[in-house]
Parts: structure tokens; C-alpha cells; sequence
């Protein structure tokens, strides 16, 4: 997939998959599902699920298969399924080994001001996705893309995930995405993550999966560049975020919602426009 390519002709980029890789049974069955939908409704699919959940609430929490044996994995859903992976790194050192492997490196919203690892993605002359922490307001996400730039890779998305409100509460500032899409670079929206309830069940996070839907559409008439949704065959007995991941059952019919509210602005030359302003503004791809 060329990134560069489905940025600047505005379709509808979508990051999906389980948050973690909890079997070998699960992220083939979930990929395989995935592809099917993206092959329908004819939408760029990147596949994501993490190795190791570096973050979990408590240290009972499942973490995952761990790199080696994850990257493995991912390698397997790339050559069975012909799909492009992402999966995050939580170090300097790992990206490197991530780099062999995947298309997009990740990485996570906690690790989003550590300039060593902002560099080292960057050198590796991939795609990075930064994960905007949720301590952080939209303008200060400006030194992540400047800090990524210096090394002279462009290939940098910002993901908007909702900002700590209060304990145990994120909300979304829909303002952010016009706001971060002015420093030139594309904005994916996470669109499960926003509805977490961080440490909200004492030893894991909570989530409210209801609301998941309506900030994908929201966000999609916002004019998003892409869409980052955890999805799960039986979110209910994940081992990980399942309260605020949408079920693979029901990833298809939100796809057709969110599609046709980006075809109705690509069809009012919504983007057309957009560049016209950003241009003043220097925005590149």
C-alpha cells in the first residue's frame, strides 16, 4: 500500500484489529475477517495488534505473546492475507527489530515526548504513527512532528485519542484534528481508545463501546484522514480493552455509515477546499 498515494487522493485510511495478540487462532481469524470488509466496501486496510501491552493497569494484566514470537505472527498475517501491518514499539532498541517487520511502526501515546524513540522510528525511513498522548493539548503535537522531520522522513501520521478529563475519563476535543492537519502531516482518529475508562475496573480499564460509533462519525465529518478501531471477534472475553473494542460483527455495517459520510464530503469538494486553506498554511504530503 502506498501511504502517500491514499493520503493525497483522500480516501479513508482504517487501522484495525485486536489489541493484542492473544492467539494465533484470533489475529488470523480477525485479519481474515477484516480483509473481507476492506475487499467489499474498498478501503485501505492497515492490520494492527501489539505484541506486548507494555501499559496494562496491573501487572496481572495480559500482556501478550511478547516480540519475537509476535512479530512472527504479523509476518504470517502479511504473507497469508497480503495485508500491511502495523504493531507498536516501546523502545528505541525495538524499533529496529519492528522495522524488519512491519509497514507502519506505532508508537504509544505514553512514549509520544520520548525523543529517542521518535528518532529512531524516524531513521528507519518508515511510516510512523504517533499516538498523541492524552496529556498533551493538539498544538503541543507540533514538537512530536518537528522532533520526527529533523531527520528528513516526512512519512508521519498524528493520532488524536481523546484528553484526560478528571480520573478515570477521556473526552474529545474535536477542534484537535483541523488544528494538528495544519502542521502538514495526516491525522488518524482512535476511535475505541477515546472511549476507554482508563483504570476504571481497579486492576483494568473500562470502557464505553456504545459510544464508539458516533465519534467515528463525527470524526469522519470533521474530515479525518484515517480511523484507528481495535476490533474483536468476542470483545466481551478479550484479554485486553474489551469494554471499548467493536465487535467484528458489526464491523462492516459501521464501515458503510463512515464511508458514505466521507463520500458525501469528497463529493462537495469538502477536501478540495481544505487543501486550498492549508495550502496558506504550508500543508504537505
Amino acid at each position: 500500500m502506498n501511504l502517500i498515494d491514499v493520503f493525497r487522493e483522500r480516501k479513508l485510511l482504517v487501522i484495525a484489529g485486536p489489541c493484542v495478540m492473544e492467539s494465533r487462532d484470533l489475529v488470523l481469524k480477525t485479519a481474515e475477517g477484516l480483509k473481507a470488509v476492506s475487499d467489499k466496501l474498498a478501503f485501505p486496510l492497515l492490520f494492527k495488534s501489539s505484541y506486548d501491552k507494555a501499559n496494562r493497569s496491573s501487572l496481572s494484566g495480559f500482556r501478550g505473546p511478547a516480540m519475537e514470537s509476535g512479530l512472527a505472527l504479523l509476518s504470517e498475517v502479511r504473507q497469508r492475507f497480503g495485508l500491511d501491518v502495523i504493531t507498536d514499539a516501546h523502545s528505541a532498541e525495538e524499533v529496529r527489530a519492528v522495522a524488519r517487520v512491519a509497514d507502519v511502526i506505532q508508537i504509544p501515546a505514553f512514549l509520544c515526548r520520548q525523543t529517542d524513540i521518535i528518532l529512531a522510528a524516524s531513521l528507519t525511513g518508515k511510516w510512523v504513527n504517533v499516538k498523541k498522548g492524552q496529556f498533551l493539548a493538539p498544538w503541543d503535537a507540533e514538537n512530536i512532528v518537528e522532533k520526527f522531520l529533523s531527520t528528513g522522513n516526512q512519512k508521519i501520521m498524528i493520532t488524536e485519542r481523546g484528553t484526560t478529563f478528571g480520573y478515570n475519563n477521556i473526552v474529545v476535543d474535536f477542534r484537535g484534528i483541523p488544528i494538528m492537519r495544519a502542521f502538514g502531516k495526516p491525522v488518524i482518529f482512535d476511535v475505541t481508545h477515546s472511549v476507554q475508562i482508563p483504570g476504571g475496573q481497579g486492576k483494568s480499564s473500562g470502557g464505553q463501546r456504545q459510544f464508539a460509533p458516533p465519534l467515528a462519525r463525527a470524526a469522519v465529518a470533521v474530515g479525518v484522514d484515517g480511523l484507528f478501531m481495535e476490533v474483536h471477534p468476542d470483545p466481551d472475553n478479550a484479554l485486553c480493552d474489551g469494554p471499548n473494542m467493536i465487535k467484528l460483527s458489526d464491523f462492516e455495517a459501521l464501515m458503510e455509515t463512515l464511508l458514505a459520510i466521507h463520500g458525501i464530503l469528497k463529493d462537495k469538494d469538502f477536501f478540495n477546499h481544505e487543501n486550498h486553506e492549508n495550502h496558506e498554511k504550508g500543508q504537505t504530503y
